[in-house]
């Protein structure tokens, strides 16, 4: 067994943490030893450690198999900040990459080498992976690999080669939510021999959960209130659809709440660019599907906001749970409506496969218990995953008594609401004194906040890896002067001291000189530069370009801006012929649900154009309404 002192030297040099968080350590001896292991550790928990740090020790290969390509790139350029040699082998590098990176791979030129599950899977890997020096296999995300598992996926069945091909090598699962039945199938599946098993709590006693159940406009509503009471902070909002992602980034840029959009139908360039203005700050709120989250290394999110009903309990969590990675109070607000759950049973009932069919409809039936049940919400958590608490209530959640402010007060939206870029400014130094220190570092988590920012669009690497959360909220505490007391700080390794230390130093010490961040001027509200494209005489097709927007969203827009004035109808927005069809069909049923309508057109008509021709009728009706008889 290798002595402790051997792997808190490296966990120093590398990490810059003089201590491990629970169960790291015995994960990582148990892999040492050449042990199979299987690890379930929530979001947050320092899952990547366990075999990075094994890795670094060995001195061989070690080889993870992820299903994110953005995951792995991530890991591998923040290895590198280390020191550590790392590598990915994916589908997007070109031939010569490629076979660079097996080349180097047989040489053990790479202590970590990340690999999708579709390399796995294919033929010819196997044969060239055998000449790795490889030490073991770390299989992230291995709930995958059961069909029990909620994002089950087909190519992680063939994972089970491994152990066929590599019989002396061990491997690790290692998951964020696996259910009992789920942990007993990852097992079998990947042929686990004795594995060591650590299980960690599902109880995370910061997290508060919120669940209200909303009817219409009251949802937004309610957004607006719980924004307006985590103002200044980051905060994760998702939408059940790409169209609801995009609507709801320009309703609240409309109320002053800067918010970036992030989706599957965006392209990985606007995609990475969004994700990467919200973990560096630039912007605080992020809408987004379930497309975004899984690998997101920022720990200081105060909010996760679900404006719809999750398809399964383990979803919920995993979702959920990238709030307060920090260890700080945060809450996990749930506004779910009647129509989620009739949504969740008709994609339910399209599953072709009757097995399947019947557990997405068990998931359904938790889910819906889950919101509905008048029981703690953390212990029904920590039941469905296994765990069984010897408390009844967690004081920390709506069903046991905790509840937000904001749920109770009226929304003034826009309150203290950051918008736009921020630039450097000086002005004179003001000593912190009693009851000025909050403010002082608050300040200065701000300045440091956009120096990390600066740095990271300099050099091209998440902000995150420039300097992570945690330890540039402990910069912010101790306010080193020197390199040694700034290698004092968890999260500052030997090599990111070399690398951005004196940076550190001297925007430190700017900060103390009086340079502060200053907002610069507030930015045009949505609404407004769809008019100024309007104005410009530009298609809504090449507005929907122009703005990274689905069309159906510019449509709503447009048909807003018709309704109140602002623009003239358009002719070639709907033909004659389709509007008088529509406009009939408006005084038959009246002009309130769109559904309605629909229902009662043609169906070559579409709902575009009804929210056109609505908006038209609408803004008529309304003038008619303003003329004395």
């Amino acid at each position: 067994m290798i002595p402790e002192t051997d792997l808190l030297a490296p966990l120093r040099r590398y990490w810059g943490y003089s201590t491990f968080r629970p169960l790291q350590e015995r994960i990582v001896r148990s892999l040492l030893a050449g042990r199979d292991t299987c690890v379930v550790m929530p979001t947050g928990g320092g899952k990547s450690l366990c075999y990075q740090l094994p890795a670094v020790v060995s001195g061989g290969t070690a080889v993870v198999i992820s299903p994110l390509i953005a995951l792995m790139q991530d890991q591998e350029t923040q290895l590198a900040q280390m020191g550590i040699p790392a590598a990915v082998l994916n589908s997007t590098m070109n031939e010569a990459e490629q076979n660079k990176v097996m080349s180097k791979a047989r040489d053990g030129a790479y202590r970590l080498l990340y690999v999708s599950p579709e390399r796995v899977a294919r033929g010819d890997t196997m044969g060239w992976m055998q000449q790795v020096p490889v030490t073991f296999f770390a299989i992230d995300e291995a709930h995958c690999i059961s069909e029990w598992g909620h994002e089950f996926r087909p190519e992680y069945r063939q994972l089970n080669r491994l152990r066929t091909k590599f019989p002396d090598r061990p491997i690790a699962a290692f998951t964020a939510s696996a259910t009992r039945h789920v942990r007993h199938d990852i097992l079998a599946q990947l042929q686990l021999r004795n594995p060591d098993k650590y299980i960690a709590s599902f109880y995370r006693s910061n997290l508060r959960y919120l669940v209200r159940e909303c009817e219409g406009r009251e949802q937004m509503e309610m957004l607006l209130k719980a924004l307006e009471s985590y103002a200044g902070s980051n905060v994760i909002v998702y939408s059940p659809t790409i169209n609801r992602v995009e609507e709801t980034v320009d309703f609240l840029e409309d109320h002053d709440i800067a918010a970036v959009g992030y989706h599957g139908k965006m392209d990985g360039a606007d995609r990475r660019r969004a994700q990467e203005r919200w973990m560096s700050d630039d912007v605080r709120v992020l809408v987004g599907t379930i497309a975004f989250g899984l690998g997101i290394n920022k720990a200081a999110v105060r909010a996760v906001i679900h404006l719809s009903l999750p398809k399964s309990i383990e979803q919920y969590y995993q979702e959920a749970g990238r709030a307060g990675r920090d260890g700080a109070s945060a809450d996990c607000v749930l506004l779910w409506q009647k129509k989620d759950a009739g949504l969740l049973g008709f994609f339910a009932n399209q599953i072709t496969d009757a097995e399947e069919r019947n557990r997405a409809w068990e998931r359904y039936r938790i889910i819906r218990e889950f919101v509905e049940s008048k029981c703690c919400r953390h212990r029904q958590i920590c039941t469905h995953f296994g765990e069984t608490p010897k408390w009844a209530g967690c004081g920390s959640c709506d069903v046991c008594g905790s509840v937000a402010e904001w749920m109770a007060q009226p929304a003034t939206p826009g309150k203290n609401a950051v918008r736009g870029k921020k630039r450097m400014t000086v002005r004179p130094v003001v000593a912190a004194g009693a009851g000025a220190e909050e403010p002082f570092l608050d300040e200065l988590r701000e300045y440091l906040r956009e120096w990390r920012r600066v740095v990271a669009k300099e050099t091209s690497v998440p902000a995150y890896i420039v300097l992570h959360d945690s330890s540039l909220e402990e910069i912010c505490r101790r306010q080193p002067k020197v390199l040694a007391e700034l290698l004092e700080i968890p999260g500052i390794g030997e090599r990111k001291a070399e690398v951005y230390g004196q940076e550190i130093l001297k925007a430190l010490e700017k900060f103390r000189q009086g340079e502060r961040v200053g907002a610069s001027e507030r930015a045009a509200k949505p609404g407004d530069e769809t008019l100024r494209l309007l104005n410009e005489g530009r298609t809504l097709e090449e507005i929907a370009q122009a703005r990274g927007r689905q069309v159906s969203t510019i449509v709503s827009a447009v048909a807003n801006l018709v309704e109140t004035g602002q623009v003239e109808f358009r002719s070639e927005w709907v033909s004659k012929e389709k509007q008088s069809v529509i406009e009939a069909a408006c005084v038959k049923a009246g002009m309130e649900r769109l559904k309605a309508l629909k229902d009662i057109l043609p169906p070559e008509i579409t709902y575009d154009e009804i929210k056109l021709v609505v908006g038209k009728m609408r803004r008529e009706e309304a003038l008619r309404k303003a003329i004395p008889a």
